[in-house]
């Protein structure tokens, strides 16, 4: 009996359909006629960020969508490129959405650099406003506008 009685159970929750966030969708009226205003809750829907390191493992980058993502929105609301530098000083290049490239000498969340994807040299990335070559002698990367900077063990510029 304990059984049967968890079996319904089970069955019943499974055809009460729940948001993400744990909440039950809004209510539909009830009757024909009702004039009741149904409100659906606004969701935002997220990108994914995107990431890729040079071979040497000194350079590594991540991409922001426009929006942002759930745990981080970049200051503009994006997109943002942020590429790291570890050697031989820890540096950050940053384009956002408009305005010059900007070099971070000072970098307090030091997270570089990821395995994986690797982004081998001579090959292109690409995603938004942005575009980034990876070569022996270091990274290029630029938004259509022009804007851009490049990262190697020898050089820093961004403009």
């Amino acid at each position: 009996m304990k059984f049967l009685a968890a079996c319904f159970l089970a069955i019943l929750s499974m055809t009460v359909p729940v948001l993400a966030d744990g909440a039950p969708p809004p209510r539909l009226p009830m009757a024909e006629g009702d004039k009741t205003p149904v409100t659906v809750p606004e969701t935002k829907s997220f990108g994914r960020q995107e990431e890729f390191v040079l071979p040497s493992g000194n350079i590594g980058c991540i991409y922001t969508p426009e929006g942002g993502t759930e745990v981080y929105q970049p200051a503009d609301g994006g997109p943002e490129l942020s590429c790291d530098r570890v050697e031989p000083r820890y540096v950050r290049a940053t384009l956002s959405r408009k305005g010059d490239a900007t070099l971070l000498n000072e970098v307090g969340d030091q997270s570089c650099c990821s395995a994986s994807p690797v982004l081998d040299y001579g090959q292109t990335w690409a995603a938004g406003p942005f575009s980034c070559l990876s070569t022996r002698t270091g990274l290029s990367c630029e938004r259509n506008d022009g804007h851009s900077f490049f990262l190697s063990r020898k050089r820093l510029a961004a403009n």
